[in-house]
């Protein structure tokens, strides 16, 4: 849509915003939310991974899908919501260790949401602690932003005052 507007303007007005490029990653895909379809905030079946370690499990173990295969019972892992989920965020070797586990039988949904949940942990580790930090430290993230916003009011003023005198404004 931003491409649309900017090329309509440059070939009305002439050459006067830059067109952003598109950029698609070829490797993007669908990813499940936690209730098995499209993950969406809109939904609710997003996984929050800067709630605070207690209210993430639990957010886990109640919000991820499973059915009522015994804990003793083999399980197919593509089929499974936890599965998938852990497969994006941990190593290849935690998944195939997983997918073992899980069609061996005697490894349970609890089991996978717990691994899953340590692996959120391992893996955002950084992001978690930046998270907290600036949760904690308001004055410092508002003067952060207020410094980003700044820079963006800038670059803005050049665009704006380039579009008003090409529209005799």
């Amino acid at each position: 849509m931003t491409r649309r507007v900017a090329n309509s303007f440059n070939h009305i007005m002439g050459e006067t915003l830059v067109v952003p490029e598109a950029k698609t990653n070829e490797d993007t895909m669908l990813i499940l939310g936690t209730d098995g379809q499209k993950m969406s905030k809109s939904k609710n079946n997003f996984i929050n991974i800067f709630l605070p370690e207690k209210e993430l499990k639990k957010s886990l173990n109640k919000q991820i899908v499973t059915d009522d295969t015994p804990l003793e019972d083999p399980k197919d892992p593509e089929s499974a919501v936890v599965y998938n989920l852990y497969k994006l965020i941990a190593t290849s070797g935690q998944a195939e260790e997983m997918a073992k586990k899980l069609k061996a039988g005697g490894y349970g949904w609890g089991h996978c949401k717990l691994d899953l949940f340590n692996v959120i942990l391992e893996t955002f580790k950084e992001e978690r602690e930046k998270f907290d930090y600036y949760m904690s430290n308001r004055k410092e993230l508002d003067q952060i932003l207020d410094e980003g916003a700044k820079k963006a009011r800038n670059i803005a003023k050049g665009v704006i005052s380039r579009v008003r005198e090409k529209v005799g404004y």
